[in-house]
């Protein structure tokens, strides 16, 4: 998969579970559709893999479509599972560590629509 360039007004993939396989050891992670304003990223993670405690100058949602993942959110520590669903606002601190195959999506919002003028 690369990254995707919009020549239609949409992006569809009937599965987003298809589309990358989990790596013997280590994360994927594959852009799905990058703009002034957003970047969503598909990542794999190994069991036992981790990324470590970063934080973000922007807003960002992950959303876990398979496996147990611990997360990190600021001075919480939560069990995230398929299903499980984050917003961060800007500047916090997170982390993740897989403790089965994972699949998440994360969603980094970069900047604001712009603002259409009446005429």
């Amino acid at each position: 998969m690369s990254t995707t360039t919009l020549t239609e007004p949409y992006i569809f993939h009937q599965s987003l579970t298809d589309e990358t396989t989990v790596p013997p050891n280590g994360i994927l992670s594959r852009t799905i559709q990058t703009d002034a304003r957003s970047k969503i990223i598909l990542f794999r993670f190994a069991p036992g893999q981790e990324l470590s405690a970063h934080a973000a100058p922007f807003p960002a949602t992950l959303h876990f479509l398979e496996g147990e993942a611990d997360v990190l959110l600021g001075e919480d520590r939560k069990a995230a599972t398929a299903g499980t669903f984050v917003y961060m606002t800007p500047k916090l601190e997170h982390g993740i560590k897989a403790k089965t195959p994972v699949l998440m999506l994360l969603t980094m919002i970069k900047g604001e629509a712009p603002v259409t003028k009446k005429p």
